[in-house]
């Protein structure tokens, strides 16, 4: 069922859920107002209606729950909500503003959820420069009858995982908790995903460092890029696996008995998806070292090189510089050989000590 919940189907538009975006007036709560369902025994009962409706006919009927989604609402926007559903000021604040860290926290019988979404951005070549992955955040407000989730950033769409859990009525009517759970399994799923993704580039990286036959290394810039993206990721996973921890084991109200059995699921991947971070993260501390390794070794050979030749003119402007004295003495001054012997030594001089650097590896 977990599978099923991740299948892939077509991102529904909101005038299909009954919301017009392009006529504010039209919606009392603003254009953040992705869409607004009662369900009832896992069916939904309504298109679309005001949330202060549809929270008061679950609440009088005594069954059902109301889900709300949101995509960046201002503080003015979903200061009704907050209202209608008697959020804690604090927990607002935080899924207005943004820019948090994966958490799990509870205020009164309300359950506040931070979660980090991740997507990977497709590059031709990986450079200095390149955007290797792109993240979000997506809160979800837990309550005995209601479920809000609120969204930040251009991806993350939760309109699939909604006609995904819309095809299983049995799992739907668990109740909020059922939409938690799929939340955190669609976000802990795509971390397996971009993951994997960002293990391609680090191959392809790592291939080009262990296959420069010229010793030069390749450009730092790249992993170090990667290294940064990679450090975004970390700050995504890393956090979520106490929140996970605690509704996969710890009893309470407003999550189903059930429903815990599944976050067991969510923290397992998760633990692989930590582990494959950190792996990942020690692949490239071994590449970057690789590559300075062979930096450093491209440099003492270019040394050596240059070392090598700087000795060999040496012989030359040596004896060149002993006879440009123009001194009346010198030896063989006066014989008619003296000037191509001279050269003779000179030449054998540095045929020499090539020869010898060569052996030596030198040159």
């Amino acid at each position: 069922m977990i599978h099923n919940l991740r299948r892939a189907v077509r991102i529904p538009s909101a005038r299909r859920h009954g919301v017009d975006l392009s006529h504010p007036a039209r919606s009392p709560l603003g254009n953040s107002v992705v869409n607004c369902v009662v369900y009832v025994d896992g069916v939904r009962q309504t298109s679309h209606c005001p949330a202060r409706e549809a929270i008061e006919r679950v609440r009088e009927s005594g069954d059902g729950f109301v889900w709300i989604g949101l995509h960046e609402p201002t503080e003015e926007e979903f200061s009704g909500i907050a209202e209608i559903f008697g959020l804690h000021p604090l927990a607002v604040e935080d899924a207005v503003q943004g820019h948090q860290r994966p958490k799990l926290e509870r205020y009164n019988d309300t359950l506040f959820t931070v979660l980090k979404t991740v997507t990977y951005v497709e590059h031709d070549r990986l450079t200095a420069t390149s955007e290797v992955v792109d993240t979000g955040e997506i809160m979800v407000f837990t309550g005995p009858d209601f479920v809000i989730t609120v969204r930040h950033g251009g991806h993350g769409s939760l309109g699939p995982l909604r006609e995904s859990l819309e095809s299983m009525p049995g799992h739907l009517a668990k109740g909020p908790s059922a939409v938690l759970h799929a939340v955190a399994d669609h976000v802990v799923d795509d971390y397996l995903a971009v993951i994997s993704a960002v293990q391609d580039d680090i191959d392809a990286v790592e291939s080009e460092v262990f296959s420069d036959h010229r010793g030069r290394g390749v450009d730092a810039g790249r992993i170090y890029q990667l290294k940064r993206e990679l450090l975004q990721l970390k700050h995504a996973v890393l956090p979520l696996d106490r929140p996970v921890q605690l509704l996969a084991e710890q009893p309470t109200q407003l999550v189903d008995a059930d429903i815990r059995k599944y976050f067991r699921n969510v923290a397992d991947h998760l633990a692989r998806a930590n582990e494959h971070v950190t792996a990942c993260d020690e692949l490239l501390n071994s590449i970057l070292e690789a590559n300075i390794a062979q930096v450093s070794m491209a440099q003492n050979e270019d040394m050596r090189k240059i070392s090598a030749w700087v000795a060999i003119i040496a012989v030359p402007t040596m004896v060149f510089g002993v006879y440009g004295m123009n001194f009346d003495y010198m030896p063989e001054l006066r014989w008619t050989f003296g000037y191509p012997l001279v050269l003779g030594v000179v030449a054998v001089a540095c045929f020499l000590m090539y020869r010898g650097f060569r052996r030596n590896g030198w040159l």
